[in-house]
């Protein structure tokens, strides 16, 4: 091809380089960047347009790593149109760096794959909004530190001051400002002339501009400069942008840098290192412990809210003081007791009960889940953590209105936290197995990873930083990793099998590829399936054509790319990856034990996890006195008479207690159950306000000369009944805390069984994650699009067949009378020729389409439509024109 041919095929637009895209390229834009499908564009003009605005573009630089968003900077501070050659020196230097060189191509793939640049490598061009939010100005500084161009500082100069700048560089003056300004510059940008009139400036100037040249590039000066400064200003080597400022223009300063655009170029990503090794025996017991402990807690915080939690707030969450209490009952520090109470919420056990003093409590789905294995119920657990997008870790924090946050309260959600807890876990994975990782080397590699998304600041940290490490520390609590590694069941959590590896950055949240896309490019941004070249695009079964081969575009990727990472699995895969996960946790959980040890002094010993129905029973008819390796239960008065309240008989719990302990029944435990049990309903509690009633009327009476009695406003009604102010809950616990054994009755006269589990929440669902912008597409999806947008590009772009008085011949839909739309339609029938129609649907929406006709009958056209790739009918009079293709169009008109 020559040149000229060459310069004519070159793309003049986003919109024509698109058109030259194949639909698998196509397909690696829309997953990259699902803002664009969503709707679905009707050609691909608006497809360019929508990734051109300044929305879509801000969102696409945000999932930009490091490298590439460093090539993004260069571009814009480069010429417009750039050349390949130009970049690699702004990124490589005048002395070059191999690394750099090695790993440009595929930033610059991520680019272009992205629609952020265009063009060929001798015409490279950033989109027009990524310029404008990169390029560097007053407002808002470069990440480069270079200043404006001299032509860009020199806008508002007078045109005599300009050729005393020029005439002082020692350039022949010119004839106007323009020629002056480009000969300046020509000036500053070659390496020998620069070099030498840098050699006749002094050293104390040549420290001024050592100070600027890494940025920021502006500095204050007086109305009367020092003569080192003078020097600088009168050479044009320091240009004046508003009274007292000056700046180092910015072809200076690249001569200063040795061409380097960035100080510090960071082509590949920081590894991540291990800070201690244990074998994976070690690692995998350790965290089953976590993970039956995990269980555990999660039990005993529903089981304590079984009759009913905490009250709910005004605003909706728990108070600071519930969650103390909570945090007290657990036996952990607050932040931890938050974290459980929002895992059992994200894991749909518990809820608020709605009722008029509404309270948490668990939920129907608690019940199922108490009954599930326990590797099971460990795994609902991990999975519901792993994409929650509740984040425990800012309660306590204050929101925009300066409000608390609270534990189940509303303002926890930040879409980002399961991006980031699934890449913390994946660069865990890419480790050796039983590798536990530094923590400060897993942040240094998400902030290479996604540098734009620091800024997010929340505290001292970055959000992505504290989310980071939150992860760190609930994988450990939660059993993901132990001691701090990776666990094999954690690994089977993330899809990945054995040895599998992570190392690649982190695929894209939104450019998640269909069911079985396990890898992401090694940009760090390209997440999808992998086609033959080594690109993301469709899967096998796709249909989709390959990318074509570019010279810095490779097909493989290049020695120094990351390795691809894991991608986040869709729900079908996940549900298979938790089912592996829990299998393979299933024979490192500890067996259930059927049995207790009694002891003389009122306790009991479990030796292990108790079955089922042995720790409910053992929960209501004893209290823990405390947990570890063993769990030690206490037997009190009030704790047998709890288990008599919930219906159990002194016989029943006789007999539960044999049946269950390895050795015999205590003697003092015995007497007590008999005592508590002779007593027990002896006195009867009632609603009328409320009443006690006995037969011993002698126990009314010490009731009554008992002093505690005094609040609850007793008065005898009759020998053997006392009425009460108080209503009879107040009553129950009043004469309990006197060391009395009474029974609610009901009006019947019998007497209520109150049974531990009684309080439920109507059917809840599980609170649904916030999403991180629009859904990635599907295949389905994808494919359905691009011949959408095809089609409708086709019928935007297709060109007319000439005649005397085209109506079509200004781009706009065509306008025939109904009796020429009929005759050309029946034409077309006959010939078989496809047509170009505008159509107005029946709300009004104008159209255009190309179809190609296949009968007329009845005041309406079967054709097939190339926009929506399918056989559709039209009402005749709704179209509103038709005009007949050219002969190269119709003949391929896909």
């Amino acid at each position: 091809m020559s040149g000229d041919e060459k310069a004519a095929a070159a793309p003049r637009s986003l919109a024509e380089a698109l058109r030259q895209r194949d639909d698998a390229s196509l397909a690696a834009l829309l997953r990259a960047r699902p803002d664009l499908v969503t709707p679905v564009p009707t050609d691909l003009t608006q497809l360019a347009t929508r990734a051109g605005t300044r929305a879509s573009v801000v969102r696409a630089l945000e999932r930009l790593d490091r490298f590439a968003l460093q090539t993004a900077e260069a571009l814009a501070v480069a010429g417009d149109p750039a050349s390949y050659r130009e970049l690699l020196g702004l990124m490589a230097g005048d002395d070059g760096d191999p690394e750099v060189a090695a790993a440009l191509p595929r930033a610059l793939g991520a680019l272009r794959e992205r629609a952020l640049v265009w063009g060929e490598d001798d015409r490279l061009r950033l989109v027009r909004t990524a310029r404008e939010l990169l390029a560097p100005s007053p407002q808002h500084p470069s990440p480069t530190g270079l200043g404006p161009t001299v032509q860009e500082a020199t806008a508002g100069m007078s045109p005599g001051r300009i050729q005393e700048i020029v005439a002082a560089a020692g350039l022949p003056s010119t004839h106007d400002s323009v020629s002056a300004v480009a000969s300046l510059t020509a000036l500053f940008t070659d390496r020998e002339r620069m070099s030498a009139l840098l050699a006749d400036v002094p050293a104390d100037s040549l420290e001024v501009l050592d100070r600027l040249v890494w940025g920021p590039p502006y500095g204050q000066v007086t109305a009367d400069p020092a003569p080192r400064l003078r020097l600088l200003l009168d050479r044009g080597l320091l240009l004046p942008t508003a009274p007292g400022t000056v700046v180092l223009p910015r072809e200076v300063a690249l001569h200063l840098r040795a061409g380097r655009a960035h100080h510090a170029p960071e082509p590949v990503p920081p590894a991540v290192t291990a800070s201690a090794t244990h074998t994976a025996r070690v690692v995998d017991m350790t965290a089953a412990g976590q993970a039956y402990t995990a269980l555990a807690t999660v039990e005993e915080l529903l089981k304590d809210w079984d009759e009913g939690g905490p009250n709910v707030l005004r605003a909706g969450g728990l108070s600071v003081r519930d969650l103390k209490r909570t945090a007290v009952a657990l036996d952990v520090p607050e932040p931890v007791a938050a974290f459980w109470v929002e895992l059992a919420y994200a894991a749909g056990l518990l809820a608020s009960d709605g009722e008029v003093d509404e309270r948490y409590a668990a939920t129907p789905a608690y019940d199922e889940w108490r009954e599930l294995p326990p590797a099971d119920r460990w795994a609902r657990l991990a999975q519901a953590w792993l994409t929650a997008t509740r984040t425990p870790g800012v309660v306590g924090d204050r929101d925009a209105k300066d409000r608390t946050l609270s534990a189940l309260g509303p303002g926890l959600d930040r879409s980002a936290a399961p991006e980031v807890r699934h890449r913390v876990l994946a660069l865990l994975a890419s480790l050796p197995e039983g590798a536990a990782p530094d923590a400060e080397s897993v942040l240094a590699r998400l902030r290479w990873e996604r540098p734009l998304r620091g800024p997010q600041r929340t505290g001292d940290h970055d959000l992505r930083t504290r989310l980071a490490r939150w992860t760190l520390s609930e994988a450990e609590l939660l059993g993901v990793t132990g001691r701090g590694a990776l666990s094999a069941h954690g690994r089977a959590l993330l899809g990945a099998g054995a040895g599998a590896t992570a190392a690649g950055p982190a695929p894209d949240a939104d450019s998640g590829a269909g069911a079985g896309a396990r890898t992401g490019t090694a940009s760090g941004t390209d997440a999808g399936r992998h086609v033959p070249d080594g690109r993301p695009g469709a899967g096998p079964g796709d249909k989709l054509p390959v990318h074509k081969h570019h010279p810095h575009h490779p097909t493989a990727e290049p020695p120094h790319a990351p390795a691809p990472a894991l991608a986040p699995l869709s729900p079908a895969e996940q549900a298979t990856a938790t089912a592996a996960a829990a299998r393979l946790l299933t024979p490192l959980l500890p067996e259930p034990l059927d049995h207790v040890l009694l002891q003389a002094d009122l306790t009991a010993v479990a030796p292990g996890p108790l079955r089922r129905p042995l720790a409910d029973m053992l929960g209501v008819l004893a209290n823990v006195e405390s947990k570890g390796g063993a769990t030690v239960y206490r037997f009190t008065p009030a704790s047998v008479r709890r288990a008599l309240d919930a219906g159990r008989s002194a016989a029943d719990l006789h007999a539960f207690l044999t049946e269950h302990s390895r050795t015999p029944v205590p003697q003092p435990l015995a007497y007590l159950i008999d005592d508590v049990a002779r007593k027990h309903g002896h006195l009867r509690v009632g609603a009328a306000s409320a009443y006690v009633r006995c037969d011993d009327d002698a126990l009314l009476n010490e009731i009554l000369a008992d002093k505690r009695s005094a609040g609850l406003g007793l008065r005898r009604l009759a020998p053997t009944v006392l009425a009460a102010q108080a209503d009879p809950g107040a009553l129950l616990e009043g004469l309990r805390a006197m060391g009395y054994a009474p029974a609610a009755e009901s009006a019947a006269g019998d007497v209520v069984i109150a049974r531990a589990d009684s309080h439920r929440t109507p059917p809840r669902t599980a609170p649904e994650p916030v999403p991180d912008g629009p859904p990635a597409p599907d295949t389905p999806l994808l494919s359905a699009a691009i011949r959408a947008i095809r089609a409708g590009d086709l019928a935007a772009t297709a060109p007319r067949r000439p005649a005397a008085a085209d109506p079509a011949a200004d781009g706009e839909p065509p306008r025939t009378s109904a009796a020429e739309t009929l005759a050309t339609v029946q034409a077309a029938v006959l010939t078989g020729e496809a047509l170009w129609i505008g159509y107005v649907n029946a709300d009004g929406a104008a159209s255009q389409r190309v179809i190609a006709p296949i009968r007329v009958e009845g005041g309406f056209v079967t054709a097939y439509d190339h926009t929506a790739d399918e056989v559709r009918t039209y009402p005749l009079h709704r179209i509103t024109g038709v005009a007949e293709l050219a002969e190269e169009a119709a003949a391929d008109p896909s």
